[in-house]
């Protein structure tokens, strides 16, 4: 459900006006937080080096290979700077750029490519019609011509795909919308009647490849249907998607499986909280249509967020039916799938802390009891994050499945284009891939390495990456700080770079070691790990978490005195849970995080993801939300707790971060609360993203400085 700023914020004149400033901050800390020094704060000027120096290099957003595996398309750069550039696949130094710009000095917004089946032309949005505004769909033939804009839109768009016979392009719109789909993005201000004004519905649309002049494109799914994720049938007459009721942003975890014939009906063939077995009542993710239409798989599982993907892989008749598990016990949470022909699937999966893809041969009847898969070895293993841009871990390939393209970064490698093919041996590491790309060559990280650890908790075997400081000497002690992920269901994976916000990269160069644990209820180890947290949020979560504090301590040069805990989302949560379970961590940052379970089930706008979590509704169990309620706790806190939120999270709401600050303050524990202006769960303006990350850095160093 959940995922991914120092006192001065007052004194920033391009944050706020200063009323707004002045209600943004609240709580300077009490008693003997206000008089501690704050002499160890890293110099400013530092720091500031430091956190311009997060996202080095070159970034690189989607990649497309054709479908006859000849050409490669991609963007590089981002936002106002963001090109799409086309080169041949075995000579990507002949690169030219594609765009609907009338000029070639002009830039416009461009993304989401998508190739035309026979490979003859490449579609993607622009705004060169209406420049910093709306996007719309345009074609770019391949042979150098002119791009030719399809639709007239008003709205938001994103996810284009070509439908296989070419005639069509469907996307994602959400008509008319104020903001963008999704529970992450900035909730509108409360107004009207609420659940029932302005609430805005993502269809599947339809536009038609030949149309003589731009036009407003069909809308394909009913108008009672939140759309979140579709796919093509093989004979462009019918789409397979994953819809609800609305509102999106709450309903996704009781999505349906629909399938619809363009001008028909749609059918609900698949409803997990209708079917019986380790399905029910758990999400489901990336249809994706056999080549002979008869059977439809998909990932299921326990799902944090939608696009957040994770789970074991399932198959569905695409008429209906009992729904068959693919992958059951396998110790790794596959993301993403794509069909081989009809026997075979190809998967993306988290195995540990490492990205990996992975070939299922089907045997049995796929739409029968009988069906059933065996895995071969994995294509390729890398210690990093992998995906084409569009969904999570999905991957780019030719018709015939002969090679797969994506982009990938480590911790320590800036991010590149890689090509694996499918027919050579398996391959482990970034080595085992072909690089195609050179575009960050001699660029290196301005913090420490990061190594993968893995620790005995209970009766789990746990992950986590370690992130050294930079120029590490192993003769001096240095502090830890703890970052724990959002979701739960999530996983860190090795990335390059760092957006802000809670950086674990801005941490390391500061002098800090940092651990990301991947805690039991995380992705990488399999279903049975990823619900091994349910009903039981704080407790053995917390227990895997602070074995691997034990683990650094007794293998790395850490002073236990200097030990500090953060996190965004459900690793806010956990922050503001651990410091009234343990008084082991000296300072805590706690970014969008949940301080009271049972007043946050009335305050948030996603409710229904805690069913699954929780076994129930808050007022059917109370009792299981109240033991997870760090509030019911507050009076064993020590730690000094900073506190930052959006003012329009609607997954992780202020008043939580309000309620917890509120309780500290008045148990005279040094605290401090700060609310941020028009910013939803993840933060947009880098400004305030910026902000936290300074808040943070100077928060820990007043505590526990890295200064040995």
């Amino acid at each position: 459900m959940f995922r991914h700023p120092s006192l001065n914020f007052l004194r920033r004149a391009s944050l706020a006006g200063a009323a707004l400033a002045f209600a943004a901050v609240f709580g300077l800390p009490h008693g003997g937080a206000q008089s501690a020094s704050v002499s160890s704060a890293p110099d400013r000027a530092h720091m500031e080096e430091i956190l311009r120096g997060l996202n080095r290099g070159h970034s690189v957003g989607q990649v497309a290979v054709s479908p006859d595996g000849k050409y490669l398309a991609w963007i590089q750069g981002e936002h106002e700077g963001a090109e799409i550039l086309l080169a041949p696949l075995n000579d990507l130094a002949k690169t030219r750029r594609v765009t609907a710009a009338a000029k070639p000095d002009e830039h416009c917004s461009e993304n989401g490519i998508t190739w035309e089946p026979d490979a003859k032309a490449l579609a993607f949005f622009s705004d060169c019609a209406s420049p910093g505004a709306q996007v719309d769909l345009y074609l770019a033939p391949l042979d150098g011509g002119s791009a030719r804009r399809l639709t007239a839109l008003q709205g938001y768009v994103h996810e284009p795909a070509f439908s296989p016979d070419g005639s069509k392009i469907a996307f994602l719109y959400v008509e008319g919308a104020t903001r963008r789909a999704g529970a992450l993005a900035a909730m509108k201000p409360p107004a009207g009647v609420i659940g029932e004004d302005g609430v805005e519905i993502q269809h599947v649309a339809v536009a038609a490849v030949r149309a003589a002049t731009p036009a407003a494109p069909s809308l394909a799914t009913p108008a009672n249907l939140h759309v979140y994720e579709f796919d093509w049938s093989p004979d462009s007459k019918a789409l397979a998607y994953v819809a609800a009721n609305p509102p999106g942003e709450n309903n996704w975890w009781v999505a349906k499986l629909y399938t619809q014939t363009l001008g028909g009906e749609a059918k609900a063939i698949l409803a997990p909280a209708e079917v019986s077995g380790p399905l029910h009542r758990l999400q489901i993710a990336a249809p994706r249509w056999s080549p002979d239409s008869k059977a439809i798989a998909f990932i299921g599982g326990l799902m944090s967020d939608q696009g957040s993907t994770g789970g074991d892989v399932w198959i569905v008749s695409s008429t209906g039916g009992r729904p068959h598990d693919l992958t059951a016990q396998r110790p790794t949470s596959p993301a993403w799938v794509e069909w081989d022909g009809n026997e075979h699937l190809y998967v993306s999966e988290l195995s540990g802390g490492n990205s990996q893809l992975t070939r299922l041969s089907l045997s049995g009847d796929r739409t029968g009891e009988s069906v059933s898969a065996t895995a071969s070895p994995a294509v390729f293993n890398i210690p990093g994050d992998i995906g084409d841009g569009r969904m999570k871990m999905s991957l780019s390939s030719p018709a015939d499945r002969s090679l797969f393209v994506f982009r990938s970064s480590t911790f320590g490698r800036a991010p590149e284009l890689y090509e694996a093919r499918t027919g050579a041996a398996p391959t482990s590491g970034l080595e085992g891939v072909t690089q195609l790309s050179h575009i960050n060559d001699g660029v290196e990280a301005g913090w420490g390495k990061s190594v993968s650890l893995s620790w005995k908790s209970d009766n789990f075997q746990v992950q986590g990456w370690l992130m050294l400081p930079k120029d590490y000497d192993p003769s001096k002690k240095y502090p830890l700080i703890v970052e724990v992920h959002g979701g739960p269901s999530s996983a860190v994976v090795g990335h390059w770079g760092g957006g802000g916000g809670l950086s674990p990269n801005a941490f390391s160069a500061l002098g800090y070691f940092v651990l990301q644990p991947n805690p039991r209820g995380s992705y990488g180890q399999g279903e049975a790990f990823t619900q091994a947290n349910v009903k039981d949020f704080g407790y053995g979560d917390l227990r895997d978490i602070l074995a691997g504090v034990d683990t650094v301590l007794a293998r790395y040069p850490v002073d236990a005195k200097r030990v500090g805990l953060t996190g965004w989302s459900y690793g806010g949560f956990m922050t503001m849970f651990a410091v009234t379970q343990t008084d082991r961590f000296k300072a805590a940052v706690a970014g969008a995080g949940i301080s009271n379970w049972q007043s946050y089930y009335g305050e948030n706008s996603i409710d229904q993801w805690m069913t699954p979590f929780f076994g129930a509704s808050v007022y059917d169990d109370p009792a299981v939300y109240a033991k997870s309620s760090a509030i019911n706790f507050i009076k064993k806190v020590q730690t000094p707790t900073l506190a930052v939120v959006g003012d329009r999270d609607g997954e992780c709401p202020a008043p939580q971060s309000y309620e917890f600050w509120h309780a500290l303050r008045d148990q005279h524990v040094p605290t401090q609360l700060v609310i941020y202006p028009n910013e939803g769960h993840g933060f947009v303006d880098p400004v305030h993203r910026r902000d936290v990350m300074e808040r943070a850095v100077e928060w820990f160093a007043q505590y526990m400085p890295p200064a040995s």
